[in-house]
């Protein structure tokens, strides 16, 4: 598993998706991530609306599959139920690494 960017306090890496009604909507990516034994390149991203406005209800997390073909980003959803296990369980697998380490300073 190879992880990016949570907990660091780097520029934020803003992506735009587009809704239902071809609307681009702003989002922050809060984590990238490789999924063991696989060439699939995930990222869990929140709309940057709501981190923005400091919200306290709990963010709305997305998770897509990407492919990155030079500066294009191309996103897929994940629609099978297998595929969706292996990202959460990767996902906060991941989010308790980074909680320890934050144990550890």
């Amino acid at each position: 598993m190879s992880k990016d960017r949570i907990g660091h306090e780097e520029e934020p890496e803003i992506i735009y998706i587009p809704d239902e009604e071809g609307n681009e909507e702003e989002f922050e990516v809060i984590m990238k991530f490789e999924v063991d034994g696989s060439d699939a390149k995930y990222m869990m991203v929140v709309p940057l609306d709501s981190a923005e406005q400091g919200e306290d209800e709990s963010e709305e997390v997305y998770a897509f599959r990407y492919e990155e073909d030079g500066d294009d980003l191309k996103l897929y959803t994940i629609e099978s139920d297998e595929e969706w296990e292996i990202v959460e369980e990767t996902f906060n697998t991941l989010i308790d690494e980074f909680d320890g380490e934050d144990d550890r300073d």
